[in-house]
């Protein structure tokens, strides 16, 4: 009976995941058969992986999608991390007025459907003159997950003891010195996890790539997977669906692998923190 019980909860997880796991196992089948008829391969090919050495139509490299993917995540990841431990050490160890309703206003910003603000960002792109650019759509990824960044980096500061960072300061330390020096190494595994995130976030990101980035050489490879399966003014047109599954394999190969070498860390994140 107690086997029963222990087993129960991993069982009803893998009956809750059978649906994922098998629209996985068929891209994977998909990828490498001339049909993708069913799970049952029809046949073994490769080339559906033919777009890895030529253009695909009109469109530019995959690689450069690729490239541009890495550097969106990667530039968003830099930015959210460097602005959120900043801020969230602010609001964990110092005492100014407004702290509390700064708080408040971060975890309304968090909550408010960032679908709405699409138009007045695209103004304020333009103004700045960062439309159709990787580091303007970086830059709106970053703000609008920077209450998150801000919330979970805060968990971490408030889990560290005061007497190691008193003892800094005692010992001639300035703020922005016991910041760096010391604080940072201690929450070190929350700014592991967060990175995890962000990254994840910033690879998946397809919305505002697609709106902000028009031009095809700044595609990342969530709108060039997109433009395989969409015409003009949206017209679905008749793809293959072999080639389609191969692009969606690679596309999603690069961040299975990295969230299985670093889910520990992203784990951390709904731990509460660590303790100094």
């Amino acid at each position: 009976m107690g086997k029963i019980r222990k087993g129960a909860p991993y069982l009803i997880l893998m009956v809750l995941s059978l649906p994922l796991l098998l629209l996985y196992a068929w891209l994977f089948i998909g990828a490498f058969s001339p049909r993708t008829h069913g799970l049952i391969p029809e046949g073994f090919t490769l080339s559906n992986w033919r777009f890895l050495f030529a253009p695909w139509g009109n469109r530019p490299s995959i690689w450069v999608a690729a490239l541009n993917s890495t550097l969106l995540a990667g530039g968003y990841t830099v930015v959210l991390l460097l602005v959120s431990s900043t801020a969230a050490y602010a609001l964990s160890r110092l005492s100014f007025r407004g702290r509390r309703f700064f708080l408040m206003l971060v975890l309304i910003l968090h909550a408010f459907p960032s679908i709405t603000l699409l138009i007045a960002i695209f103004y304020v792109l333009r103004a700045l003159r960062l439309y159709d650019t990787l580091i303007g759509v970086a830059l709106v990824k970053t703000a609008l997950e920077l209450p998150l960044g801000i919330w979970v980096m805060k968990g971490f500061f408030d889990n560290v003891s005061w007497d190691i960072e008193m003892a800094a300061l005692i010992d001639g330390c300035s703020r922005l010195q016991a910041w760096r020096r010391v604080m940072i190494p201690m929450v070190r595994p929350g700014i592991a996890a967060l990175a995890v995130f962000a990254f994840v976030l910033g690879w998946n990101e397809f919305l505002l790539p697609y709106i902000y980035m028009p031009s095809s050489r700044n595609w990342t490879l969530s709108v060039f997977i997109r433009s395989v399966t969409a015409g003009g003014a949206g017209e679905i047109l008749f793809v293959n669906y072999g080639v389609i599954a191969a692009a969606g394999l690679f596309y999603v190969l690069p961040v299975l692998l990295f969230f299985l070498f670093t889910q520990r860390y992203l784990l951390q994140i709904y731990a509460g923190g660590v303790k100094g």
